[in-house]
């Protein structure tokens, strides 16, 4: 078993949600083909109940195999003593975004909004969070109409 030998920890991170229950009809979402677990050496990757890749923190190194190998770029390196994550990928307009995924981020920017230290942006009607300024505070995850920003620890958002 690995050894993480640096602070803060990282770890892979899968942009998606799984409302959109792997299918092909989100061509931002996961379709759960597998590519990503058959390349991690350290087991750390899985497909969920919601045909979802997920990534179990305590085994990632952040060797960044998976993220190379994800064909639609769904897979990012993340600190993890960040909670807060965007745990989607979809660049539609909302009124597309929700007819393929329940819990799609719409570009709304409520979580912008809400962010007391203005680290979250809506860029291309997805909100991208700067883990350097994050607070962690998870105003943005309560503040989210579609569950699109999630708390990895589930203390805000569960």
């Amino acid at each position: 078993m690995a050894v993480k030998k640096r602070f803060p920890y990282k770890a892979a991170l899968v942009a998606c949600n799984g409302g959109c229950r792997a299918t092909a009809a989100c061509e931002y979402g996961c379709v759960a083909c597998g590519l990503c677990v058959g390349v991690c050496k350290f087991d750390a990757i899985e497909i969920n109940s919601f045909g979802v890749a997920q990534v179990n923190e305590g085994k990632c190194i952040a060797c960044g195999a998976c993220v190379r190998e994800c064909p639609r770029e769904l897979i990012h390196i993340h600190e993890c003593a960040n909670p807060i994550v965007v745990k989607c990928s979809n660049k539609d307009l909302g009124k597309n975004a929700r007819k393929y995924c329940e819990v799609s981020c719409i570009g709304c920017g409520l979580c912008e909004r809400a962010c007391p230290a203005g680290a979250i942006t809506v860029t291309e009607n997805l909100s991208h969070i700067e883990e350097s300024i994050c607070l962690s505070c998870g105003q943005c995850a309560v503040k989210c109409p579609r569950g699109a920003i999630a708390d990895l620890r589930g203390i805000l958002t569960d």
